[in-house]
């Protein structure tokens, strides 16, 4: 069984969030710069079996798309040349908020909640929980 990456994009890093090989638990990857972005997932896809792709889908509150979602698509769109998986876009609105609340809960210092690398790693974290959990209602 392979594995389902999560990712958070945003135009200067890139949260990934990885589940485990049964597809049971999301885990925060890595924060990659975005231009460093495909080099990584390169070599990431040869050492891993990854099944599927989940990307956040920034949405305003009156859920039209945000102005980041064309670069999005964009980028959906060279990540699906790149590694033929099937990919899945997700409501990620209040993410980084939530990330954010959840490290002032598990008592984080400030100074390591200013760390938008851990928020990106959260987020996408949570893009992914909110992922298995709608497969999981599928069932």
């Amino acid at each position: 069984m392979g594995r389902i990456l999560a990712i958070d994009f945003g135009e200067k890093r890139i949260g990934l969030a990885q589940t485990d090989e049964m597809k049971l638990i999301a885990s925060p990857l890595e924060t990659v710069s975005s231009k460093d972005i495909f080099k990584y997932l390169s070599n990431y896809f040869k050492t891993e079996n990854i099944d599927s792709i989940v990307i956040g889908e920034p949405k305003t509150l009156d859920n039209k798309p945000a102005r980041i979602t064309e670069k999005i698509i964009a980028f959906k769109n060279s990540l699906n040349r790149m590694c033929k998986k099937p990919i899945y876009m997700i409501d990620e609105r209040f993410t980084s908020r939530i990330a954010i609340k959840s490290l002032v809960d598990m008592n984080i210092k400030k100074h390591k909640r200013r760390d938008k690398s851990l928020v990106d790693k959260i987020s996408a974290t949570l893009i992914l929980q909110s992922f298995l959990d709608r497969q999981k209602n599928k069932l």
